[in-house]
């Protein structure tokens, strides 16, 4: 298994770390030809207004958009599920499909107004998974067949998935709970499984708890 992480900004380094204690192959995407024979994507935190510009500078919003329709498993995580949603702040503008979701960025506040919440994960088994909120977006609706994996206590969503694609409000990479990457590796051999060696569509073409006042500010 063979599984790329964006690498255009933000916390990407995080997430290899995480998938590579693991004992998976994450490769670094900057460009389409970095997508041939990886077998899922990670889209980290960071400023999503900016991963857009470059995905769109450097012809990767294309290519991963025919990825998602081709059930090409992607995990966002705080910005990278605003990448992914298909409604942003009330608008659509020109994302990834991945998600049929609307999101809110900045929900929770500025920088300073970032928290840590134990968050009740049932796909994840009975131990409360710690999530880390970094100027973190909230999920305000979800369309039928998309799953909440998980919400606050005032019923906020802040995670979900949707077929192969997972989106998460908060950091799994700034703990050292690997739940969520297994759940996301999980769905990657399954896609796997069903489509072969490659999917339809694909030609080539910290481990340790967040420093939440210097960590990477995630959604704008």
């Amino acid at each position: 298994m063979r599984v790329g992480v964006l690498a255009l900004q933000g916390a990407f380094r995080e997430h290899i770390q995480a998938l590579g204690r693991l004992g998976v192959d994450a490769a670094e995407v900057r460009r389409p030809e970095d997508l041939t024979d990886l077998d899922g994507l990670v889209i980290p935190g960071g400023e999503s207004t900016t991963m857009r510009l470059l995905m769109a500078e450097y012809g990767l919003d294309t290519a991963l958009r025919d990825r998602v329709a081709h059930g090409f498993p992607m995990l966002g995580t705080c910005a990278g599920m605003i990448v992914l949603a298909k409604r942003i702040d009330g608008e659509t503008p020109a994302g990834l499909d991945g998600l049929d979701i609307s999101v809110r960025r900045n929900a929770f506040g500025r920088q300073v107004d970032s928290f840590e919440s134990d968050l009740a994960v049932p796909v994840l088994g009975g131990t409360p998974f710690h999530g880390v909120f970094i100027r973190a977006p909230v999920v305000e609706s979800v369309e039928p067949g998309v799953e909440v994996l998980a919400t606050l206590e005032d019923g906020s969503i802040v995670a979900v998935r949707d077929g192969s694609t997972v989106g998460l409000s908060f950091h799994p990479e700034l703990t050292d709970d690997a739940r969520f990457h297994r759940y996301f590796l999980d769905l990657v051999a399954q896609a796997k499984g069903r489509t072969g060696d490659r999917l339809p569509g694909i030609e080539d073409t910290s481990p340790r708890r967040a420093e939440l006042a210097g960590s990477v500010p995630c959604s704008r």
